[in-house]
């Protein structure tokens, strides 16, 4: 039975598309947009989680001044304020990634594409060659979640810590290293 599969024009490309599907990204939520302070202010005090966003940098206003500051959009709010409200807002709308499963660390990855390593070169996962098979559970996953986790791990870099961290780490660094300079992958996680 086929598992989770991901694709991509790039083995990076493909990796990232196999995890965005099995744990949430660390993203921005669509409806924290607002630009200036007041509108800020008046989304983060519409929630008890924008309350506590407010607390946790320091800023505990009274209802009265609240009710001031929301009630005149020019009312003059000190810049130290305003910096308050700003941070708060952006703390709140991050939605931090969450950590790499146990089944993404440990799985089966089969990948299919152009594998190069030193002189080999072979389309891999075809009628005439079987998928790269590498081990995850060998590998060393936590650089991979340490960029996943701060919103970092771009399509070149998962590459290349896959590589390193993953390949090297399951079958060795190849006679040459390895290389995935096709345009097209796959990658099944089983």
């Amino acid at each position: 039975m086929a598992g989770p599969t991901g694709r991509g024009g790039s083995l990076g490309a493909a990796l990232n598309d196999l995890l965005r599907a099995q744990v949430t990204p660390r993203h921005r939520l669509s409806t924290y947009n607002a630009k200036y302070w007041h509108a800020q202010l008046s989304q983060l005090t519409g929630t008890r989680r924008g309350y506590e966003a407010l607390e946790t940098v320091g800023l505990d206003v009274r209802p009265d001044t609240l009710f001031k500051w929301l009630s005149d959009p020019e009312y003059n709010v000190r810049r130290g304020y305003r910096d308050l409200i700003h941070t708060a807002y952006e703390n709140v709308a991050i939605v931090p990634a969450d950590p790499l499963p146990d089944h993404v660390r440990s799985g089966q990855y089969e990948i299919s594409g152009s594998v190069t390593t030193g002189t080999d070169e072979r389309a891999r996962g075809t009628r005439d060659a079987a998928p790269l098979r590498i081990d995850g559970s060998r590998g060393g996953w936590d650089a991979i979640e340490e960029l996943w986790i701060a919103g970092e791990l771009t399509a070149d870099e998962f590459e290349d810590r896959f590589i390193e961290d993953v390949i090297e780490q399951d079958i060795g660094a190849g006679s040459d290293g390895w290389e995935f300079g096709g345009s097209s992958y796959s990658v099944e996680l089983r």
